[in-house]
């Protein structure tokens, strides 16, 4: 991977500014629209009478098409360039989402999905990719908390909207796109400093799964998680007896906590020998946050509270997976394992929403913190025993 450079040090460092400011604005972008949609998409399907078996489904054909997209993305870089991918993909994930409002029938909202996610899949690939690339390495954790604060303002708003404006007619629809479409601006203005692509990474694609194991496991659980939280978490307010602003406002809480704790995380992991001692962390906080779910179900303001710390220590999954994959890997090398990174996401973004609507059509309502408790249980046993077997090695 080559990219522009001056002689000196401060042109440098502004066009890292530039470059920064430009993979964030555009990635955090599309997380408003993603915000807005996947509650919105959830809400729709509830009442139209569809089960939460069907709904967790159809929201899992997001990782499906994310698995689809992430071993080819590299190669579209490599081909087109960086930014050209990008911009792409932004006009597929802004025409598509719009056609969720003028398609009606459900079973052609799978292919609608896929198209979507694979779109904003590329996307998010991409983005990390410049922003890693972009960072200075001891401060990668400060950049990418930095990334994922932001990001998490742009989840955190899409809820928020859609509490404001509701599920009725195109104006969430058209907004959405609209937002999406907005991300191509800062891409089009810095698209000359974009990160090259002009060797081939030196692993199969696959291989780069295995070498972090516990950061790869990570953001699977994570991608479980939030999107089977995003996806179904506006169910479980509504059937606990809360109502649909009220449910959405939860996910807004949670983003809040996303904010407000990720660049704190990221501080420390790059203070941090071993950031799979913080992973854990995390994943024992995310456990114990779902446990007490079906305990505070009934009360908004205790399940807010708990929302606001867990959401942002769960989220604290995927920023320090990301920063110990990019201190270990440059160049081609890191934008496949990005793409690796991503791929692991999209696994558990497609078991996360069926395992946790499965467990809410099987246990009822607090099938939804069982299942959750499932994952990060799993999680914990390959965690410390990593830590036990390798003590040295991530």
């Amino acid at each position: 991977m080559t990219q522009p450079q001056s002689g000196t040090t401060g042109p440098v460092e502004h066009i890292h500014r530039r470059s920064l400011i430009a993979a964030i604005a555009a990635i955090s972008a599309v997380g408003i629209a993603m915000g807005l949609g996947l509650p919105l998409l959830s809400i729709i399907m509830e009442k139209r009478g569809i089960s939460s078996t069907m709904i967790g489904i159809n929201s899992a054909m997001a990782g499906i098409a994310a698995m689809a997209a992430a071993p080819f993305t590299t190669r579209l870089a490599h081909d087109w360039g960086t930014s050209t991918t990008m911009l792409g993909a932004i006009l597929l994930a802004a025409v598509s989402g719009l056609g969720f409002y003028y398609i009606e029938n459900f079973w052609l909202w799978f292919p609608l999905r896929l198209v979507f996610h694979g779109a904003t899949t590329m996307l998010f690939i991409l983005s990390e990719f410049w922003i890693n690339a972009a960072a200075p390495p001891r401060r990668r954790g400060l950049v990418l908390g930095i990334y994922a604060t932001v990001l998490s303002l742009g989840f955190a708003t899409g809820p928020l909207i859609f509490s404001l404006i509701g599920s009725d007619g195109v104006l969430p629809f058209a907004l959405g796109a609209a937002i999406i479409l907005l991300a191509a601006v800062p891409i089009f203005i810095a698209r000359g400093e974009s990160p090259i692509i002009d060797e081939k990474p030196e692993l199969h694609f696959m291989r780069y799964i295995l070498l972090v194991p516990t950061a790869t496991a990570a953001v699977f659980i994570f991608g479980a998680v939030q999107v089977g939280g995003l996806s179904l978490l506006p169910i479980y307010g509504t059937r606990a007896g809360f109502t649909e602003s009220q449910a959405a406002l939860l996910l807004t809480v949670m983003g809040i906590g996303n904010m407000a704790f990720q660049i704190p995380l990221g501080m420390l992991s790059d203070r941090m020998r071993d950031r799979r001692s913080l992973l854990t962390i995390m994943a024992a906080i995310g456990l114990v946050g779902a446990l007490s779910l079906p305990v505070i179900s009934h009360n908004w303001l205790l399940m807010a509270a708990v929302l606001l710390v867990w959401g942002g220590c769960v989220a604290g999954l995927y920023t320090i997976g990301l920063s110990h994959l990019g201190s270990r890997l440059t160049g081609a090398d890191l934008a496949a394992a990005n793409a690796a990174f991503i791929f692991c996401y999209a696994v558990g973004t497609v078991v996360g929403p069926q395992a946790i609507g499965a467990a809410m059509d099987v246990g009822g309502n607090d099938g939804f913190a069982w299942a959750i408790v499932g994952f990060f249980g799993l999680y914990l046993v390959l965690s410390l025993v990593r830590m036990v077997f390798r003590p040295k090695r991530a």
